[in-house]
């Protein structure tokens, strides 16, 4: 049964530069974390307002074994990982849209030796891109590969790329001009790599140029991965209309801009008060802007077109107060919204960092939130979808609960939210 109908205007975000759209791809396609201009914001259908476990549901799938990765959609085809708990099976599972019927489970890496992952974490965090007919799976250095999405075939496979994730991975890939370009950032090597996306080849390797094993207050060598180690997704942007892209990429206590073309570092900025990043950077009105990650983390802006090794100076505005950990901003009505991991959503004024809201909704957050229907929808740890609105003033709107809570963001198909929980894929009706 359909949901009532509501009159729903779509968020619109203006940025003064331009963020990477995967040309030749349905502009609706969902196809890589946090949707196809990789902030969050659904611009093409309105998914729902309302759902529950018997209301406003069209199909629920049983996904086994254990895996973060969101959902992404290509057509009529949604794709996500999984892997055992211990780490041993790597999978990509491919689902109809349509019927929820299951295509494709393959078994794409079997590892006889897994590195620690934290109990938090899962063998299958790393989000995948779909693109031209090809998904682009990896789950870090236990293994990358492209998979035909008509034939299903395996047509290249990494597993040569070393890096010890320490907690285990968690950055999603991102594609730029014939290059899938991922982060590895270990307790032991920490780079940004591309590889030839028709064949695997590696293109370009940048390690990062600040190495912060010597950083502890009494200047002995911090042994501890947990400062070197980053699970953060690059993020792409154009520096004006016709200007240069810049891979603007989060490491461990320092951000970096790449030419994503080259790998050349083209700025970085260190910053000792957080370490660990998670959160995708984000653009709004000239500034990049990004969150240092856990244990003190900061919230600031730098401008578009930063050049060279910068330092404080360079810094626009910054925000501690309530901070995420794990869930990226997201933008809408020329506003910033962030929930941290403890439940506190805030909303901040991107032009100076103002706060102009702060309320606990309850609950533990690890999925990022995402805009539709002039609302921002936050995805708890426990289930609850709060759907508060995109405006100055503190308002929640709706509620809505599925068992067994969200790790993974979800995804969008058309008018319907892709939900996945710790063990189901939920798709919504409108």
């Amino acid at each position: 049964m359909k949901s009532v109908s509501f009159f729903w205007g779509i968020c619109r975000i203006w940025p003064l530069v331009v963020v990477t759209l995967n040309l030749g791809l349905n502009a609706a396609d969902w196809n890589q974390f946090r949707g196809p201009e990789a902030d969050g914001v659904v611009r093409h259908g309105n998914p729902p307002m309302l759902w529950s476990e018997s209301r406003n549901v069209d199909w629920k799938v049983a996904i086994h074994d254990r895996g973060w990765s969101s959902p992404v959609v290509s057509g009529d085809q949604i794709w996500l990982t999984t892997a055992t708990e211990d780490g041993t099976k790597l999978y990509a599972i491919c689902v109809d849209a349509v019927s929820g019927r299951v295509q494709y489970d393959q078994l794409l890496f079997q590892i006889e030796d897994p590195q620690f992952a934290h109990k938090f974490n899962s063998y299958a965090s790393p989000t995948p891109i779909v693109h031209e007919g090809r998904v682009y799976v990896t789950f870090g250095s236990p293994g990358t590969a492209c998979i035909d999405t008509r034939t299903f075939e395996t047509l290249w496979t990494r597993e040569d790329l070393v890096c010890d994730h320490f907690r285990g991975a968690g950055s999603s890939p991102v594609l730029h001009n014939g290059k899938l370009i991922m982060h590895f950032d270990g307790a032991d090597y920490q780079y940004a790599i591309a590889l030839d996306s028709a064949t695997g080849k590696t293109l370009w390797k940048s390690d990062r140029s600040v190495d912060f094993r010597d950083l502890t207050p009494d200047g002995k060598p911090q042994a501890d991965g947990d400062f070197r180690k980053a699970f953060s997704t690059p993020y792409l942007l154009q520096e004006s209309q016709h200007g240069p892209w810049v891979m603007a990429s989060l490491g461990s206590k320092a951000a970096y801009g790449y030419d994503p073309d080259s790998g050349q570092e083209l700025w970085r900025i260190e910053d000792h008060s957080g370490h660990s990043g998670t959160c995708v950077p984000f653009v709004f009105q000239g500034k990049i802007g990004f969150v240092t990650g856990f244990s003190r983390g900061t919230l600031y802006t730098i401008p578009v077109g930063s050049r060279g090794a910068l330092n404080s100076d360079s810094i626009q505005w910054s925000v501690k107060r309530n901070v995420p950990n794990k869930p990226s901003p997201v933008l809408a009505n020329n506003l910033l919204f962030m929930v941290d991991d403890g439940g506190i959503a805030s909303c901040i004024d991107p032009v100076n960092g103002s706060e102009l809201w702060r309320e606990r909704i309850g609950g533990n957050f690890s999925a990022s939130p995402l805009v539709a229907n002039n609302h921002v929808y936050f995805f708890s740890e426990e289930g609850v979808t709060t759907l508060v609105e995109a405006s100055a003033t503190f308002k929640i709107n709706a509620s809505n609960l599925l068992a067994n809570g969200f790790m993974a963001t979800p995804a969008v198909y058309k008018n319907s939210f892709l939900l996945r929980t710790k063990s189901h894929l939920y798709k919504t009706l409108w």
